[in-house]
């Protein structure tokens, strides 16, 4: 019931095993898929791009909440030690800094998604309906523009 009138909602990075665990055992899951579907926009970033991804290599079905018809790779761009920042490319504009941490790769995305954002050739940020998934973490740096593109996706 905290979730209705919600228009818009954020899965942050951190553990996707984890996170996945604890949505599904609470409950949570169901209502932000629901949620979701009455047209609520989502902003997935990193371990909650995983989450959101219909298919995810070596993840068991029960992990994830399966939104979006992309493939995520966790820990494609290497482990904790191999993180990194660096300029990406956004919607055309000037260069968008970001940060990767254990960051999922992007693979066989789906009909309808629109990326937004690459790294060598490899789609970091992607849009599909009103979720906005991103392989890093936007929220630890002082750009403003991925939160903006959320935002705009929220129904009014």
């Amino acid at each position: 019931e905290d979730l209705e009138g919600v228009r818009g909602m954020v899965l942050p990075g951190g553990e996707s095993t984890v996170i996945g665990r604890f949505l599904h055992q609470s409950g949570l899951a169901a209502a932000l898929q629901a949620s979701l579907a009455e047209g609520a926009a989502l902003l997935a970033t990193c371990a909650g791009a995983i989450l959101a991804c219909r298919e995810v290599e070596g993840t068991p079905p029960q992990g994830r909440l399966g939104l979006v018809p992309a493939r995520a790779v966790r820990n494609a761009y290497g482990g904790q030690t191999e993180s990194f920042e660096e300029d990406l490319s956004w919607e055309g504009e000037e260069p968008l800094r970001g940060i990767f941490i254990r960051a999922p790769r992007f693979e066989a995305l789906g009909e309808a998604t629109r990326v937004l954002s690459h790294r060598r050739e490899e789609p970091v940020a992607f849009l599909w309906n009103r979720c906005l998934l991103c392989a890093f973490h936007p929220e630890l740096g002082k750009d403003p523009r991925v939160h903006r593109r959320f935002l705009d996706l929220c129904p009014v």
